[in-house]
């Protein structure tokens, strides 16, 4: 769909929205423009930090520090990315305003970066198996959305019949 087309589309499904929604899709519209400037920003500050490593010959990928500094700015952006993608599909009316999979998968990325910026020594064992535990629960919430997702499809499959 190119980008006339596009607008024709949204100009269409805006006539038929009532305030509520209208609002909610400015509201969303909002928030991506504001994360998108808040992903460039960052990217920007990322860039310039690898490239100040490299000049002063400290980055070491190898280095517990600078792994942790370097890949916890990386999956910053990428947390940052997948949240304005999903504000974007609300926006556009792709689904509801929440899609509660995005939301745990988000959270699952947001505990990956915790784990590898945990400094092992300085944290204790309770405070590493509670985050393998919201890990273990958000997979669990994770995976019976999914398989009752699954399970709808399949029903509306066969009732198509």
């Amino acid at each position: 769909m190119n980008p006339r087309q596009s607008f024709d589309r949204f100009r269409q499904e805006w006539a038929v929205l009532g305030i509520y929604e209208r609002i909610e899709q400015i509201v969303a519209i909002i928030l991506s423009a504001v994360i998108a400037v808040i992903v460039v920003i960052s990217l920007l500050q990322l860039i310039q930090q690898v490239f100040a490593l490299l000049w002063v010959n400290a980055f070491n990928p190898l280095d517990h520090k600078v792994f942790q500094t370097v890949f916890g700015a990386i999956m910053t952006l990428l947390i940052a990315m997948e949240f304005k993608h999903s504000i974007i599909q609300a926006a556009m009316r792709r689904g509801s305003i929440i899609q509660l999979k995005t939301v745990i998968l988000i959270a699952l990325l947001a505990l990956a970066r915790k784990f590898i910026i945990l400094d092992p020594e300085s944290v204790g064992a309770d405070k590493i198996a509670a985050l393998a535990g919201a890990v273990l629960a958000l997979g669990v919430v994770y995976w019976t959305i999914r398989e009752r997702d699954e399970h709808e499809h399949r029903i509306e499959g066969q009732e198509s019949k």
